[in-house]
Order: C-alpha cells, then structure tokens, then sequence
C-alpha cells in the first residue's frame, strides 16, 4: 500500500509540482494550502508523512507543528519542515518545535526523496 504524505503549502504551483513528483515515486499525496487546514488534514487523514511549509496564512508552520509534536497521537509522524527561511535560527526553531528534517527552497528533489525515504524506514524501525 502506498505511503501517505501530506504537503501543507500555499505556493500552488509548487505544491502541485511536488505532488506530482512525489505520485511519480509512489506515494499518495494530500495537499492542504494553509496552517489550519494542514492541522485539520494531519489528524483527519492519518499520513505517514508531513511536509510542512513553515509561512502559511492561518496558522504557521512553526504553530502546526509544535501541535502536532505535542499530541501523543501524533507525534510519531515524520515532519519535514520546508521554507526558503535558510538562517541558524530558523532552522533552531524548527528543531525546537519538533521537526524530524529541514528541507530548504529552492530543494533538489532527490535529497528531498532520499529524505522522505529515510523517515519512513526509521519510523517503521520505531514501531
């Protein structure tokens, strides 16, 4: 069965390119375009992954993801944290709130790949 993989992302055009990219390498892809509706979608759709943009309207991906860590229910789902945000402190935030990676844009989509891959397998280790 294919792995789930929620990309939370208001840049349409890359969320749309990424999922396609992403069902070209076999995984189902949820899309959700702000904070909120990512938070909603991560405890509605159950994915085996999230990739989460950290400027979203609504609510930040900072906020979603600190949530989501925080929930026992949830906290066991990798989380990518994406943003062309590139500065230490960002990426000590992003530690901070919980995040198993940080993928900065613009991304080489075989990293990103080679990334998600390494969660997933670490996650089914961990269980």
């Amino acid at each position: 069965m294919a792995k789930r993989i929620l990309l939370v992302d208001d840049e349409k055009d890359l969320a749309e390119s990424l999922a396609f990219r992403l069902r070209a390498s076999g995984y189902e892809v949820i899309l959700a375009g702000d904070g909120s509706e990512g938070l909603d979608k991560a405890k509605n759709e159950k994915p085996d992954l999230i990739i989460l943009d950290l400027m979203l309207p609504k609510m930040d991906g900072y906020q979603v993801c600190a949530l989501l860590k925080a929930d026992p229910k949830y906290s066991r789902i990798p989380l990518i944290l994406f943003s062309v945000r590139a500065q230490e402190s960002d990426f000590k935030l992003g530690k901070e709130a919980g995040g198993d990676a940080y993928i900065t844009k613009p991304f080489d989509s075989q990293a990103l790949l080679a990334k998600i891959k390494e969660l997933l397998q670490s996650r089914e280790h961990s269980i």
